[in-house]
């Protein structure tokens, strides 16, 4: 039999030497750590070496590493986008050995309130649909708030605890303090004045800061021939935090779209780009989740009038195969979908979409072919070029992006990829905390089944006490007293 710690050693060692981010997974191909690295060829494997040393200074990740039977990972282009990739990931698969994110703390943002008649900038951590303008997300706070700091004097903004004062004369002061000795500008201007900072300020955290680096970098330089290498050490640092601040980072997450102001427009759109008869009233659409393979499932939105329709949301569990199959396990639910509705006699929707381009398409139409059904207007909208896939010759469409049509189109795929995460990690909590059960000697599957029996859940095997631990058919006192101990330390927790 092969060892699995080698078998994982060979796979660290395959890694790239880049930044990036690697999942650890247990038997169940459920992911338990997720890590990133600059180096993730070098850092992967240092978990897997044969050491003893390791062991002893460092048990709880030996512990970690010994149920380790699988590793994968994602490469990117920076350190810091590798942690912004951590942090979704660890809020996404909740591994039960990570510590950091767990929170669900966001990476701060910049926003500039521009309702005001002195728009301020200010640190967030949430996003909000109001009339504000907002950058990020930034990865590094501390030089996020340094670079705040440096603006304030750069270009004569108002940071969140400013108390401007009006005068009488219509212009304001901006500081009544040190503060405002330290203006590039005048302290005293007027709203107007104000703005044309503001605007310049909002430019340089969209990244067009080639003119300000480059008079940086050129004092920096001076003050070292001048041999001022304290302060040239500080014009290095502040360079750098500049640097880091507007530097490009790539989002990992798929932004959510508003709903049309007009529902009737973008569903007169879709019918007329779609060549539909009428307008479609009830448009449902599909997506498949899984991890590697494992945890396989489907869900099904419902959208009536342009609007969510929650009531006849659908999720499945894959049921007809085992692996990573995303066409199959998109023909099995549409048949399931509409094999019962034609049992039932209920009304088919006006429009079905699938997640996915021609693969998804194909298989989903052959569903309704293999089940002798009639289909409605079926597509499939393929991500990386939002593109409208038929299931028969006609030419794939591109719409354009702000298209009300498409727009709508994203919120039902969105929507539908949402639903079915949500289902995937609720089953995969529930297989974390059944793992749990198993790293506890002595508890074999036919106790196992017991408990489960007895209690229902897991969290109510995980409240339950010594004395409704011994109600369980095979749980002994010496048994209960040990297993409600292992109980305590929260290892059932996901």
């Amino acid at each position: 039999m092969p060892n699995p710690s080698s078998d994982v050693l060979r796979k660290a060692r395959a890694l790239p030497h880049a930044p990036g981010v690697y999942l650890m997974k247990d038997r169940f191909g459920q992911v338990i750590y997720v890590g990133k690295a600059k180096d993730l060829r070098k850092r992967a494997t240092t978990y897997f070496q044969p050491s003893r040393r390791f062991a002893l200074s460092q048990p709880k990740i030996a512990a970690m590493v010994s149920m380790v039977r699988d590793l994968d990972h994602l490469t990117v282009r920076s350190e810091a986008e590798a942690l912004l990739l951590e942090g979704k990931l660890i809020k996404e698969y909740k591994p039960k050995y990570n510590t950091d994110f767990v929170d669900d703390k966001q990476f701060l943002l910049v926003r500039v309130d521009l309702q005001n008649q002195l728009p301020r900038f200010r640190l967030t951590r949430n996003r909000k649909n109001d009339q504000g303008r907002y950058f990020g997300p930034f990865a590094h706070a501390g030089m996020l708030r340094e670079t705040l700091l440096e603006m304030r004097k750069r270009f004569g903004i108002l940071l969140h605890d400013a108390r401007p004062r009006k005068l009488s004369d219509g212009r304001f002061s901006l500081y009544d303090d040190a503060r405002a000795e330290i203006f590039a500008g005048h302290n005293e201007v007027t709203p107007d004045e104000y703005r044309e900072r503001v605007e310049e300020a909002c430019q340089f955290l969209d990244g067009k800061a080639r003119e300000w680096l480059k008079e940086l970098e050129e004092e920096m330089a001076l003050c070292a021939e001048e041999r001022e290498f304290e302060r040239a050490a500080e014009l290095r640092d502040l360079v750098g935090a500049l640097r880091e601040t507007i530097a490009p980072t790539r989002k990992f997450q798929r932004h959510v779209l508003k709903a049309s102001a007009d529902p009737a427009e973008a569903l007169q759109g879709l019918s007329e780009a779609l060549g539909l008869s009428g307008l479609p009233a009830v448009i449902e659409c599909f997506d498949v989740s899984h991890v590697s393979g494992t945890f396989a499932v489907a869900s099904m939105v419902s959208f009536r009038d342009g609007l969510p329709d929650k009531a006849n949301y659908r999720r499945y569990k894959i049921r007809s195969f085992v692996g990573n199959d995303d066409c199959r396990a998109m023909e099995e639910v549409v048949g399931r979908r509409y094999r019962r509705l034609g049992r039932e006699g209920t009304a088919f929707p006006d429009l079905v979409v699938v997640d996915g381009g021609k693969g998804q398409v194909g298989f989903a139409m052959r569903a309704f072919l293999d089940a002798s059904i009639e289909p409605p207007p079926l597509i499939g909208l393929a991500k990386k070029e939002e593109r409208i896939e038929f299931p028969d010759e006609r030419e794939a469409i591109v719409l354009s992006r702000r298209d009300p049509a498409l727009r709508l189109l994203q919120r039902l795929r969105d929507e539908s990829h949402r639903f079915a995460n949500q289902f995937n990690a609720e089953w995969r909590s529930r297989k974390i905390r059944e793992s749990a059960l198993d790293d506890f000697p002595g508890l074999g599957p036919v106790r196992k089944a017991s408990l489960i029996s007895h209690f229902g859940t897991f969290e109510k095997i995980r409240k339950a006490s010594e004395k409704q631990l011994l109600a369980v058919d095979g749980i002994g006192p010496v048994l209960g007293k040990e297993l409600r101990l292992f109980l305590s330390k929260g290892k059932l927790e996901a």
